[in-house]
């Protein structure tokens, strides 16, 4: 299919009663972590800049704020929450060869319009795996990277998908609110390239709300591009050539999602395990490295790598954790990657700058068919001063979809994320809530986020 009325009807077609156990266990995963990051990412700068700019445009309305002992409208709160999943860079991917997006992205919108509506738990995984599956289908079908568009141009449409199952929108309400979401706001991949800015992380809170309030739009009859994807001058014409999609009503695309074990930029998440591990081997002193090698693949080496600017010039968070060279010499410094990596003070720090700047990103052809088939490989050289030579190969890391994270490590990962601002009751009661949403409303989920 690849009509807007199919995708439409596809929405229609997803019963959550059709899901397998293993696929709505994975769903659950999902909501665990991603709250869980969202929790921890209370505080930033950029975050607060959202949270102000929330509180005095869209205040009121009865959806929570996570973290906060505030509400606001389903739009303020998508955008809010959005923003909380995805500003740390811990969330989760699909490992489509040709475009990378995050699927949580759509969490913090579809947990909103659930509570405002008063919807079971049972409504929320469909309206979940709803979003995760058309977002996965467009991913690997139809990227928009290499044409200049960012991937949350795909995270608009799958939002608007979730949010209209959990409206009970009809075929043409939610082919409006698809129209409206996927003509008005795609957004380019500048974001990503050059500089990179604060923008980044908060891109998709803002995809998220747009997808809302397009929703909201429909419902109330306003009407929209009926044929988005296949009009004159439409997304296949514009946005992102001609494609396909067959997205199943069972929603099996959670499974191609990997979780991070890092916080770090995706693509970086076998090559920070692997040269952990070998400084932690071999013992590695940073200050007698002369040179570390990377081979990877193409979206690597482009991305994050230095093909879409300089990635040995960082100052901030947001270049940190889009810089290969940075994430590799601070994690074979501190053994680690996580929040800590990433203030201003380590960012700046002598001894990551000097570093950084002996890493050295190339990318690797057999890599990229590797990558394209379903790995995430990386080849990573620490060479010493005195011509020593370590060198550590991956073709994944512990939680890629070849390694899924099991219950115990997701809840791990939890810990670890809520931690910071959450009690350990607070924590199990949350974990309780969403291995058994089956038997609980979004009410009772978002009451312990608050």
């Amino acid at each position: 299919m690849a009509t807007t009325q199919e995708l439409a009807e596809f929405v229609q077609a997803v019963e959550a009663e059709n899901f397998s156990n293993d696929t709505r266990e994975e769903l659950k995963k999902r909501v665990l972590d991603s709250v869980g990051i969202g929790i921890d990412a209370l505080g930033y700068d950029a975050v607060e800049s959202v949270h102000g700019t929330v509180r005095h445009a869209n205040p009121g309305g009865d959806c929570t704020l996570w973290g906060r002992d505030e509400t606001a409208s389903p739009v303020g709160a998508a955008m809010h929450n959005t923003a909380l999943t995805r500003y740390l860079d811990f969330m989760d991917s699909f490992l489509a060869p040709g475009e990378t997006p995050h699927p949580s992205d759509n969490i913090g919108a579809i947990v909103a319009v659930g509570e405002t509506a008063d919807v079971s738990g049972e409504e929320l995984l469909e309206a979940i795996g709803v979003a995760y599956e058309v977002q996965g289908e467009l991913a690997w079908n139809a990227p928009v990277r290499d044409k200049g568009f960012d991937h949350v141009t795909h995270t608009v449409i799958s939002a608007a998908c979730g949010v209209a199952k959990l409206l009970d929108l009809d075929v043409e309400q939610t082919r409006n609110a698809v129209g409206i979401a996927g003509t008005a706001h795609n957004a380019l991949r500048v974001t990503r390239t050059g500089g990179i800015n604060e923008w980044k992380g908060i891109a998709s809170a803002n995809a998220a709300r747009n997808a809302v309030y397009a929703c909201l739009l429909a419902r109330d009859g306003m009407e929209g591009s009926k044929n988005l994807f296949e009009g004159q001058k439409g997304w296949k014409q514009i946005i992102s050539g001609d494609f396909d999609i067959d997205p199943d009503p069972a929603c099996r695309r959670v499974h191609d999602v990997m979780t991070k074990r890092y916080v770090a930029e995706t693509y970086a998440q076998s090559a920070v395990e692997g040269i952990i591990e070998l400084a932690d081997e071999h013992g590695i002193d940073h200050e007698a490295v002369g040179s570390i090698h990377l081979d990877t693949f193409h979206g690597a080496a482009l991305i994050i790598g230095g093909g879409e600017g300089d990635r040995h010039e960082v100052e901030t968070k947001a270049q940190a954790d889009h810089s290969l060279p940075y994430m590799l010499a601070v994690a074979l410094i501190d053994r680690e990657m996580g929040n800590e990596q990433y203030e201003a003070e380590r960012i700046r720090s002598d001894d990551v700058q000097a570093l950084l700047r002996t890493v050295d990103v190339e990318e690797d052809e057999t890599y990229t068919q590797r990558f394209e088939e379903g790995e995430m490989p990386a080849r990573v050289e620490v060479t010493m001063d005195d011509g020593t030579e370590y060198v550590v190969e991956k073709d994944a890391f512990k939680g890629h979809p070849t390694q899924t994270m099991d219950w115990d490590r997701v809840e791990e990962k939890f810990h670890g994320t809520a931690g910071g601002r959450f009690d350990e009751d607070r924590r199990a009661e949350i974990i309780d809530v969403v291995r058994g949403l089956e038997s609980h409303d979004v009410g009772d989920l978002v009451e312990l986020l608050a």
